[in-house]
């Protein structure tokens, strides 16, 4: 928290007992960074990916990259308020914020005329954004109720991505549905 900020209101309570509980605040800090940052570039990624899933198998997969990519950009905007309340805040520089993401960025292949290519992109980044919200949850759990319960769920819609894309790949049963208003997410 910045000198100005604390000599008006004093510590914050929040604060303290995140510290109490054993929270290195700017470890902390440095996994939700890398989490909103993967978050923020899958959203842009996921653009890209979804307006070349063209064609007959394409046009069938666009809605559920539509609806990945808006639940990735409510996961930035979910969790990104938490951030700062912990007394942190997200790079100035744009180029500075993807390189700290935590994960690789979910480049359109080069044969994107290829549908499972494509997918297999989406599937590779469900998994690292699990592992990595995942990390959040065990650093947390029992110590910051408020950043695990966020990560939480956006662990959950996570999973529920990656089952959606392995079943695209697979051919197997998942549980994909349309939720009740396009973009909508339980974080």
């Amino acid at each position: 928290m910045s000198g100005k900020i604390k000599d008006k209101v004093g510590k914050l309570a929040g604060i303290e007992v995140l510290e109490k509980n054993g929270i290195d605040l700017e470890k902390l800090r440095k996994l939700i960074v890398a989490g909103v940052g993967s978050e923020f570039a899958t959203y842009y990624y996921y653009t890209i990916l979804r307006m070349h899933c063209t064609g007959l198998d394409g046009e069938g997969i666009k809605e559920i990259v539509e609806d990945a990519r808006i639940e990735d950009r409510n996961h930035f905007e979910a969790m990104t308020p938490r951030l700062y309340e912990i007394g942190g805040s997200l790079p100035r520089d744009l180029r500075e914020f993807a390189n700290i993401a935590g994960c690789p960025d979910a480049f359109l292949p080069k044969n994107w005329e290829d549908i499972d290519e494509i997918l297999k992109v989406l599937l590779a980044a469900e998994k690292c954004a699990i592992h990595s919200w995942g990390e959040v949850c065990d650093y947390t759990v029992g110590k910051d109720h408020r950043t695990y319960e966020i990560a939480q769920r956006i662990m959950g819609e996570e999973i529920e991505h990656e089952a959606w894309f392995v079943e695209l790949l697979s051919k197997r049963p998942s549980g994909h549905f349309r939720r009740g208003i396009v973009g909508q997410s339980d974080s």
